[in-house]
C-alpha cells in the first residue's frame, strides 16, 4: 500500500473513531454486570415521593403523566446508593420539564420529607439545558449547560434519547446520546435514591402531558474500568471547599487564598493586611460590617501579585442588604484619599434591598454587573432572568479576561460581556462616576481586589489561572 492510501486509511479511521466513539463505549459496557432497575411488570422497589402526579406502565416503559395543583413527584428507588453508573432511554413532550434524581433523600427532618439533592435535568425547552445538573431544593443549577453549548445540542426532542450518569467519588458526568454534558466535582451528598420526576405545571395546557423512561440499568462494580473517558472540550466545574481538583492543578489553575491565612493579599492602602476588621476563620474570608460605607472601615485587600489575562473563580455569600464587589485592573496608588480602590468591579450586592441597584443608569449597578457601566443580565439564555441563590446562599462568580475581552459570569451564566478599550467601552466610561480618571479599565495589569463597603460579606474558594 503507497503512502497516500495509507495516510486517506488512517484519516477514515480516526474519523470512524471520533463520531462512533460514545457507542463503541456503550457496546463495551454490555460486558459488565448491569442491573436492571425496572422488571417490566410492575413498580416494585419504588416509591412515589411529594406530589400524586400518576405513574404507570405502557409496555416496556415506566410514564408520568403531569397534574395540575400538586408539587413536583417523584418516583424513586427503595434502595440508595453511592457510587454508580446508571443508564436509561427516556422521551418527555415538549411542553413538560422532568428530571432524574440522584443521590437524593427525603426526610422529615429536611422542608417535611421535601425530595432533594442532584438531579440530571430533562429539559425540552428553548433553553437546552438537558444533561445539566440541578440541586433540587437546595442549591438550584450546579452544572447549567451554558459552560457547554455543544452538550446544549445533544437531546432531540420528541425522541427518545439515551442518557448516562457516572456518580464516582466526588466526580458527577453525565452524556445524552453520547455527547458528553456535564463535568461537575461536588462533595456534598455522597449518597441516596435514584428517583423519576415529574414536574409541577402551572396551566392547562400542560396537563396530563407525559415523560416516558425505559431500559434502566445500573452498575455498581467496576466503575473504573467501565468509566467513560471525558471530553476534554467540556469545562470541569468544582465546588469543593478551598481545594483544588486534579484537573484544575493540571490546567494550572492555583488557590488565591489558602483558607487559613493573609498570605498573598494585603490592604490596598496598606503595606500589611489589615489588623481587624477581617476575619478568616472555617474556611471563610469575611469583610465585617461598620458603618456602611465604602472603605471606611478595614479598607479593600489586594492580592500581592497582579494579573493581566486570567480567569477568576470564587464563591461569595452576602447577608441582608449588602454591597461589595470583586475589582481586577486596579491601581491602588490612583485613590489616595477617602473612598475604594479605582479599578474595574463584578458588583456584589442584595438587589432587592440595597439602595445602590436603582441608581446608575438602567441598573448598571446591579448584583453581577460591570460597576457604574453595564448592567448584568442573562447573556446564556435569553429572556430569563440571572441567576442568584439569594441572600444568605453561596454563589459564584467568575470573571475571564482574555487580551481586552471579559466576562462576567453569575453562577456559571454569563451576564457581562465588553471590551476593554473599545470605541463602546470608553463612551460609557465617559458617563461614569470614572470619568475623570485616566485610561480606566485599560491598565495593562493589576491586582486582584475584594471590597470594603460596610457590611458582612463573605468569601470562599478564590482561584485563578492566568492565560
Amino acid at each position: 500500500m503507497n503512502m497516500k492510501r495509507k495516510t486517506h486509511l488512517l484519516a477514515s479511521l480516526l474519523l470512524f473513531s471520533f463520531l462512533f466513539a460514545p457507542f463503541l463505549q456503550a457496546q463495551d459496557d454490555d460486558d459488565y454486570n448491569w442491573q436492571p432497575l425496572f422488571n417490566g411488570k410492575d413498580l416494585k422497589g419504588w416509591e412515589k415521593l411529594n406530589g400524586t402526579a400518576k405513574y404507570m406502565i405502557d409496555g416496556d416503559a415506566i410514564v408520568g403523566v403531569s397534574e395540575l395543583n400538586t408539587p413536583n413527584t417523584f418516583l424513586a428507588t427503595e434502595k440508595k446508593y453511592t457510587d454508580f453508573i446508571l443508564e436509561v432511554d427516556l422521551k418527555v413532550d415538549n411542553l413538560l420539564n422532568s428530571g432524574i434524581q440522584i443521590r437524593s433523600n427525603s426526610m422529615e427532618s429536611y422542608r417535611d420529607g421535601r425530595v432533594h439533592g442532584y438531579q440530571v435535568e430533562i429539559d425540552p425547552s428553548k433553553r437546552a439545558y438537558s444533561g445539566g445538573v440541578y440541586d433540587e431544593a437546595r442549591r438550584g443549577w450546579l452544572y447549567p449547560l451554558a459552560r457547554n453549548p455543544k452538550g446544549r445540542e445533544a437531546f432531540r426532542t420528541g425522541e427518545w434519547n439515551n442518557y448516562r450518569i457516572e456518580c464516582i467519588g466526588n466526580h458527577i458526568r453525565t452524556w445524552v446520546n453520547g455527547v458528553m454534558c456535564t463535568n461537575l466535582v461536588d462533595d456534598m451528598t455522597n449518597e441516596g435514591f435514584i428517583a423519576l420526576q415529574v414536574h409541577s405545571i402551572r396551566n392547562e395546557e400542560q396537563a396530563g402531558t407525559k415523560v416516558m423512561w425505559k431500559n434502566i440499568r445500573i452498575l455498581t462494580e467496576d466503575l473504573e474500568e467501565a468509566r467513560w473517558t471525558p471530553d476534554p472540550d467540556v469545562p470541569e466545574i468544582s465546588y469543593l471547599k478551598n481545594e483544588l481538583t486534579e484537573t484544575e492543578t493540571r490546567h494550572g489553575w492555583r488557590l488565591l487564598w489558602d483558607g487559613e491565612s493573609s498570605e498573598g493579599w494585603r490592604g490596598a492602602k496598606l503595606d500589611g493586611f489589615p489588623e481587624s476588621g477581617w476575619q478568616i476563620e472555617d474556611g471563610i474570608l469575611t469583610i465585617l460590617a461598620t458603618d456602611g460605607g465604602e472603605a471606611t472601615g478595614p479598607g479593600d485587600i489586594i492580592t500581592t501579585n497582579q494579573f493581566s489575562e486570567f480567569e477568576l473563580e470564587l464563591e461569595f455569600m452576602i447577608t441582608e442588604g449588602a454591597n461589595s464587589g470583586i475589582k481586577y485592573f486596579v491601581d491602588p496608588t490612583l485613590n489616595k484619599g477617602a473612598g475604594s480602590a479605582i479599578g474595574l468591579e463584578f458588583q456584589i450586592l442584595d438587589d432587592k434591598e440595597h439602595p445602590d441597584a436603582k441608581k446608575g443608569v438602567s441598573g448598571n449597578r446591579t448584583l453581577g454587573s460591570l460597576y457604574d457601566l453595564i448592567r448584568a443580565d442573562n447573556l446564556s439564555v435569553e429572556g430569563r432572568r440571572k441567576t442568584f441563590r439569594g441572600v444568605g446562599n453561596w454563589n459564584k462568580a467568575r470573571i475571564v479576561v482574555k487580551g481586552n475581552h471579559v466576562e462576567h459570569w453569575l453562577n456559571n451564566e454569563k451576564v457581562v460581556e465588553f471590551e476593554r478599550g473599545s470605541q463602546m467601552f470608553r463612551a460609557l466610561v465617559a458617563y461614569s462616576k470614572y470619568k475623570d480618571w485616566p485610561n480606566f479599565g485599560e491598565y495593562p495589569q493589576g491586582p486582584i481586589l475584594l471590597q470594603d463597603h460596610g457590611n458582612t460579606v463573605h468569601f470562599r474558594s478564590i482561584k485563578i489561572r492566568e492565560f
